[in-house]
């Protein structure tokens, strides 16, 4: 069973169910469109927070969507799960407990499935296909080259970007990072390590006992930032971009951002008008 965040964990399932039944509701006339559901970190279908006597548990996105039935459901529904004890108890709470419905449950890496999915939605047997996609990390597994993939396509997205939690830790204060975490950092953004340096470090000259000598200094506010650039790089592949969800730790600290992508401009008005409601 998955572990419960905060109050931020419920708040972006609400999120992304207020949206799911906005765009339900769109589409209650449109029947010649088959609808699909996408979520590529499906957890185990329930969320547990721990409590010093019992154990609070919130029904996971998965199930919010699935018992979605006014004003119309999805007709399909397709879950990844790479951990292979939620992968099980997902299929129970999911594929099991609604034979009636089309329910597909995946063990595989989010990043291949994406790029699977934008392949299906190419295909033109697929053309009157609609999708709602929910990518809900809990680090930096999303690939650019994943998102990159599904550009043009007839999908709504909202995804989770690990800004404070992921990409922030990765960028020393002195700009000295490691290999592999740049090579993280190159993957999650889509950009060059020189890039990154360019966009996130200033450089000065500074007098040293051996003359002077060149020193990186990390900006300050580089979680807004990473957002920011995150944010733009959303535009490269969608029309439209909401303004994001932040989700905070019991510090007021941001550890991600949540955004809508779509090609449909009423789409992220919609996303932009319940992300409001929510951010403080």
């Amino acid at each position: 069973m998955n572990k419960f965040g905060g109050d931020w964990t419920k708040i972006k399932i609400e999120i992304l169910v207020n949206y799911a039944k906005a765009f339900l509701s769109i589409m209650k006339g449109r029947k010649y469109y088959k609808l699909l559901y996408f979520d590529g970190f499906a957890g185990s279908g329930f969320i547990s927070k721990d409590k010093k006597k019992d154990v609070e548990i919130t029904v996971g996105a998965a199930r919010r969507i699935i018992e979605i039935s006014d004003p119309r459901p999805f007709d399909i529904y397709y879950f990844v799960e790479k951990d292979p004890k939620n992968f099980k108890l997902l299929k129970q709470n999911t594929k099991e407990a609604f034979p009636e419905k089309k329910i597909h449950v995946i063990r595989e890496d989010c990043n291949k499935k994406i790029i699977d999915l934008a392949n299906y939605l190419r295909d033109p047997e697929n053309k009157n296909v609609r999708t709602l996609a929910y990518i809900d990390p809990c680090g930096m597994q999303v690939e650019w080259r994943s998102i990159e993939s599904l550009k043009g396509l007839p999908l709504d997205m909202w995804i989770l970007v690990p800004t404070g939690l992921g990409v922030n830790r990765l960028l020393t204060r002195n700009g000295n990072i490691s290999d592999i975490w740049i090579e993280r950092l190159e993957k999650f953004l889509g950009l060059s390590g020189k890039e990154i340096e360019k966009r996130f470090y200033s450089k000065k000259l500074e007098q040293t006992l051996f003359g002077e000598e060149s020193m990186k200094t990390k900006e300050r506010g580089a979680i807004k930032k990473s957002a920011e650039i995150y944010q733009e790089r959303l535009k490269e592949i969608f029309k439209f971009v909401s303004e994001p969800y932040e989700l905070k730790n019991s510090q007021n600290s941001i550890m991600y951002h949540l955004f809508l992508t779509s090609n449909n401009k009423a789409a992220v008005k919609i996303g932009n008008d319940i992300v409001k409601k929510y951010n403080n």
